[in-house]
């Protein structure tokens, strides 16, 4: 028999498989639906078989089409994901907080957790269950106040390594630099957490001729996470798949090994500085109450390391190194996007630029303390305004390990005209964690809910205490024992980062703000309509100010 005759028998098996794969799982899908609970209520119809309403989601603003549904359906409904999956969407602030609070038994879809291997690792964000919780306990110091207390200086050095790179830039304009802030914000805050994370340098805020591997494999993970083709999503939903190779596959890949052989050095070198600060102290033991050493990763180290914790505690070191690409994307993506957003804001409200900026130059330093920091309270309502009304990733997902109840503050009402005082789920059933629509919420934060006011702050309505969120009465960082473990890291940073800018320069937008879209990827970020590229940015005029001039 010819070997070419033997090779499509082979590929024809295998596709048949393929075939009958996917049509199993296909009708898998449709029973689910025919059985859930959520067939009864009301919403949208699917747009496409394959996409469900996803893609319409897609090329509207985020959060936009979903408050739309609010307004036809109300706050409890359903609308279509992959495969016409239904998908529970529900803006009871009550339900949200069973969801949140009971991790274990609403956990990140399989599909879900998939892509964010591929991008972010099999770290913190990544594992579920008695695994999250171990690593979660290990990691807790590492993201405490006095921690990040030690950090604040390095925070504030990028920043003004920043704005003297900007204020150099802004020397050769008669009056104001038209810069687009969102690749200098981005190689600020990778320079930080290279240092706070690692303490590894990545000199990104350098223009040097050679470029730095690391920074280059990070810049592939994230360029292919923005990537949406059905072949990704096909992987994520059918495992078979995952063993057919494709260019994305090879670049991400390759970039994995850059990242892990230098994680894993970096990990010896934290390790090894670990063993030799007590090798003359205490015997050489290690108690977890000795957490010296600035860099979260050597704090990481030190905590697993110490002799006086069971060792069914520890995480393993493939657990530790695990942690970086987390590290690098959790910890510098969403702070600069968020920065991004607040000059964004400012321009758009010059009023309110100028009187942060008067708040702001009352302090006497250009490197004040965390604490100092912290007090200043419109800096603070600022920054918490920006991240209700832009909060970086808009939105997440939870499936239901289990069938279950969901209590609701709001009795909503079925597609046949039945009022409920609860919500069913079963197995499988995935439920949308709308971040952003919930920070927008008119009934929630007033009829000026989208609109960006800092003095919101100065009184809160009673309402919003029963946002179930770490932070803020947000959703931003979400809740539960899954909140973002590193919200006080990305808080402080992004408050030096505008200490250090708003003090130096005025911002104006150099576009229409008609101009301005907004799209999400891992975090949501915003791109000029007029630019047939369509490439992520933010171009600003930016000019130093003057304080002769500047109050004018």
């Amino acid at each position: 028999m010819p070997v070419t005759h033997i090779l499509w028998k082979l590929v024809l098996s295998a596709s048949s498989a393929l075939v009958a794969f996917g049509c199993w799982k296909l009708g898998e899908r449709v029973w689910h639906n025919l059985r859930s609970p959520l067939r009864v209520l009301q919403g949208p119809k699917g747009t496409s078989w394959l996409y469900g309403n996803l893609k319409d989601i897609f090329k509207a603003e985020n959060s936009v089409l979903h408050e739309q549904w609010v307004g036809q359906y109300g706050t409890t409904l359903k609308y279509k994901g992959f495969f016409f999956s239904d998908r529970l969407f529900t803006m009871d602030t009550r339900a949200l907080n069973h969801v949140l609070t009971h991790s274990s038994d609403y956990q990140k879809p399989s599909q879900v957790r998939y892509n964010l291997s591929r991008i972010l690792g099999e770290g913190v964000l990544f594992v579920e269950g008695a695994q999250h919780r171990q690593q979660r306990r290990i990691m807790n110091p590492a993201f405490g106040p006095a921690q990040i207390r030690a950090l604040t200086d390095i925070f504030l050095s990028k920043s003004i390594k920043l704005r003297d790179i900007w204020s150099t830039m802004t020397v050769a304009s008669e009056h104001a630099a038209r810069i687009d802030i969102m690749p200098w914000l981005s190689k600020m805050t990778l320079d930080v957490i290279g240092l706070a994370g690692f303490n590894y340098e990545f000199d990104a805020l350098n223009a040097t001729d050679k470029p730095n591997e690391l920074n280059q494999a990070f810049s592939v993970m994230f360029s292919a996470s923005q990537q949406i083709s059905i072949i990704p999503i096909l992987k994520a939903w059918i495992p078979l798949l995952r063993w057919i190779p494709s260019d994305r596959d090879r670049k991400i890949d390759a970039a994995q090994k850059t990242m892990g052989r230098i994680g894993s050095q970096l990990l010896h070198d934290a390790k090894a500085a670990v063993i030799s600060s007590h090798s003359a102290e205490k015997g050489g033991s290690i108690e977890k109450s000795s957490l010296q050493g600035r860099d979260l990763l050597s704090l990481l180290v030190r905590a697993n390391m110490a002799t006086d914790i069971p060792e069914n505690q520890r995480i393993s070191d493939e657990d530790v190194l695990a942690q970086v690409p987390t590290f690098l994307v959790a910890g510098h993506e969403t702070t600069s996007t968020s920065t991004t957003w607040a000059l964004y804001a400012l321009c758009l409200r010059p009023d309110i630029q100028t009187k942060l900026r008067e708040e702001l130059l009352t302090v006497e330093t250009d490197t004040p303390s965390m604490d100092e920091l912290m007090a200043l309270s419109y800096l603070d309502a600022v920054v918490r305004e920006t991240l209700r009304l832009h909060a970086p990733v808009p939105s997440t997902v939870r499936i239901a390990m289990k069938d279950d109840i969901l209590p609701v503050d709001t009795p909503f009402t079925d597609k046949y005209g039945v009022v409920h005082n609860e919500i069913k789920v079963s197995k499988g059933d995935p439920i949308f964690i709308p971040i952003l629509a919930i920070n927008r919420s008119e009934a929630i934060w007033g009829a000026d809910a989208k609109e960006f006011n800092p003095d919101r702050w100065a009184s809160l309505p009673e309402v919003a205490s029963q946002v179930p969120g770490v932070w803020g009465h947000l959703m931003t960082f979400l809740g539960g024992p899954r909140a973002c473990i590193g919200y006080r890291f990305s808080l402080v940073e992004m408050k030096a980062l505008l200490f250090t800018l708003i003090r130096a320069f005025e911002f104006e937008l150099a576009v229409p703000a008609s101009d301005i879209g907004k799209r999400s990827s891992i975090v949501q970020r915003p791109f000029l309509r007029s630019d047939p590229e369509n490439k992520d940015q933010l171009p600003l005029l930016v000019k130093p100010y003057c304080k002769t001039s500047g109050l004018s």
